[in-house]
């Protein structure tokens, strides 16, 4: 079993940034993806971002060059840092753990950016 704790949401305005970070706790297996998605008011789940154990990186079109995605593999913890925030930034963050074995959610956290 694998247990996520997502932090980091809150209310910004429209060009500010946030940094979201998930842990990750349990039976973590070394070959793993760690990933973002998010979700807005009456949209479907998407993807955000992704990192790979071994480094392969990607991203959303709508978020290149504004958001990166990092991770440290010691701490199993994956950050997002989002720059230049947009109100169509909004929406509750998912973070994701996949392995060959298990496909883990965090609970979600909010993002608003306001106009």
């Amino acid at each position: 079993q694998v247990h996520l704790v997502e932090s980091g949401g809150g209310v910004v305005q429209a060009g500010g940034s946030l940094r979201l970070s998930c842990a990750a706790f349990g039976s973590i297996r070394s070959n793993n993806d760690m990933n973002w998605y998010r979700q807005a008011p009456g949209k479907q789940r998407e993807l955000v971002a992704s990192k790979s154990s071994r480094g392969n990186t990607n991203y959303a079109d709508s978020v290149k060059e504004r958001f990166t995605i990092s991770r440290d593999n010691a701490k199993n913890t994956v950050y997002l840092q989002m720059n230049s925030l947009k109100p169509e930034d909004t929406g509750v963050y998912y973070c994701n753990f996949r392995d060959s074995y298990m496909n883990t959610w965090g609970k979600g956290t909010q993002v608003i950016v306001s106009s």
